[in-house]
């Protein structure tokens, strides 16, 4: 199993460009199979559920960068903020103040992603580029105390039409761009476009995403 993960993991490196950042998906996997891919080299970690996460970081080293990908209830934030340096699924100004209270509370300062929903599938979450347009304006993030908003996530949607899944993409990272060129143009932080996973993420990449979230490829089908 081990030289599984790591060839996996090899593989997957040699074929990512330089400047891409690699979050393997670890989700319903072991602590074994993490502990695996962290031998050969991985210390970032995708977790999608708060209580799996708390588990993994109590036993798992303390150089892993834990990122929780997953949707988020507020009832949760708490668990998440205690362990995640990023969290990718900020969905509505709810959960945005929710995460900023409690890190505030917790004395920490943690990245965000806000969610972007541009997918066909109507069971996605997150902010169309229009809604996220209006939303994110100065006074929001001068508002912030204990939350850095360090850039964007989004999914294709899940079709076999590449096209279909390249404009996606092409969405995701417009909104990002002009962001960037407006309410975060003077921060240098705001440097992050989370999209493509195992099955897509080359396209992602082409398209401008930075930052990819891979599961599959490294640790195979996982075990429900």
């Amino acid at each position: 199993m081990s030289d599984f993960v790591s060839d996996n993991l090899r593989r997957l490196r040699e074929s990512v460009p330089e400047g891409v950042e690699l979050v393997a998906v670890s989700k319903f996997h072991p602590a074994e199979a993490l502990m695996q891919a962290y031998g050969a080299g991985q210390r970032i970690f995708g977790e999608s559920r708060a209580l799996e996460l708390e588990a993994k970081a109590s036993q798992l080293p303390e150089d892993i960068e834990w990122h929780f990908i997953g949707h988020l209830q507020t009832n949760k934030v708490r668990k998440v903020v205690a362990h995640a340096s990023l969290i990718h699924s900020i969905d509505s100004e709810r959960l945005l103040m929710a995460v900023d209270g409690e890190a505030v509370r917790a004395g920490r300062r943690i990245g965000v992603l806000l969610q972007l929903h541009v997918a066909e599938e109507e069971t996605k979450f997150g902010f169309t580029p229009e809604e996220l347009a209006a939303f994110v304006t100065p006074e929001l993030v001068s508002s912030l105390k204990g939350v850095e908003i360090r850039g964007v996530m989004g999914m294709a949607s899940n079709v076999d039409d590449d096209e279909r899944i390249r404009a996606d993409f092409r969405a995701i990272r417009s909104a990002f761009d002009s962001l960037k060129e407006t309410v975060f143009a003077s921060q240098p932080s705001f440097d992050i476009v989370s999209m493509g996973m195992s099955h897509d993420w080359p396209i992602a990449v082409e398209e401008g995403g930075n930052m990819i979230r891979v599961g599959t490829s490294i640790f195979g089908e996982r075990e429900y």
